[in-house]
């Protein structure tokens, strides 16, 4: 079976999308609709835009969006998935290409909720950090400590075994950091983000996204739906809006995602967008899992 993933922030690169609007009309109008929509031209910051351009979350949302929507329409009648899923923003992308949500829709909630995320961060000093080689719940443990004591910090991403993404306010981050390598973690590194996402640090956030998305409609997508908060498969609307929601405090589950992906039968993972960020996090979740394809398109 086919699962079609879709990457979140961070996967942007200068030039990304430019093949696909230079070779394939449809695409090309896709992308001519997108400048329409957002009010400025983002295949010209997508083509050419420096690495600081690119980083601005009002950028990098909606771009890797349309890159990743792009290339699951340039595939055509080879777009067959027997279930989808995203990482975080990714997950806008993932609706899109599986039918319940439509492209212009789908980019109006993208960029709303970039836009609503800047404002959130720009409010409260915050950021977020890798944590590596340590077990999940050491992770989970650490983090409660330092809640009780110095702000905000809880796990954000569970990316893979070994990989987990914590957020939080400044101060808690780097005192949880400190905590986590006394306990063995083999790097514990401050990201390069402007805030806390997924954390309760985005509930303004949250409230704006909350309202577009209760706006917006929603269909039954063509297949299961696996979504970040609850990790679980999804075609009901009502519950695909309450879970994209809740994912913007909430963590991102990737691991046991992927696990349930396995276990409702994938075994031929696509990557579609850009990056090679998700390829490398399943290969890692698979990997007592025999017979398992990891691929991408980019």
């Amino acid at each position: 079976m086919k699962a079609f993933v879709f990457p979140g922030q961070g996967a942007q690169f200068s030039g990304m999308g430019k093949d696909l609007y230079d070779n394939n009309a449809e695409c090309r109008a896709m992308m001519e609709r997108a400048n329409e929509i957002l009010g400025f031209r983002i295949t010209d910051i997508m083509f050419e835009g420096s690495d600081e351009e690119l980083r601005q979350t009002r950028v990098t949302q909606p771009a890797i969006f349309l890159h990743s929507v792009a290339l699951a329409k340039s595939l055509g009648a080879d777009f067959q998935p027997d279930m989808v899923g995203g990482h975080s923003l990714g997950e806008f992308s993932a609706l899109v290409a599986a039918g319940a949500l439509d492209f212009e829709d789908g980019l109006r909630l993208v960029y709303a909720r970039a836009m609503a995320m800047q404002q959130a961060c720009e409010a409260c000093p915050s950021t977020m950090a890798a944590i590596v080689g340590l077990d999940d719940a050491t992770v989970e443990s650490i983090c409660a400590e330092v809640n009780a004591s110095d702000g905000v910090v809880v796990p954000a991403n569970y990316n893979c075994p070994g990989q987990l993404v914590i957020s939080g306010s400044v101060e808690a981050v780097n005192a949880a950091c400190a905590k986590l390598k006394e306990a063995g973690a083999r790097r514990a590194l401050v990201l390069a983000v402007g805030g806390a996402f997924h954390s309760p640090l985005m509930q303004s956030a949250k409230d704006k996204l909350q309202a577009a998305i209760e706006q917006t409609t929603f269909k039954v997508p063509s297949c299961p739906v696996y979504q970040n908060f609850d990790a679980k498969a999804h075609t009901d609307a009502t519950e695909i809006k309450a879970n994209l929601i809740a994912q913007l405090t909430g963590a991102v589950r990737w691991t046991e995602e992927v696990r349930n992906m396995l276990a409702a039968g994938a075994n031929d993972f696509v990557e579609c967008g850009p990056g090679k960020a998700l390829q490398g996090m399943i290969v890692k979740i698979a990997k007592d899992v025999a017979e398992v394809t990891v691929s991408g398109i980019s």
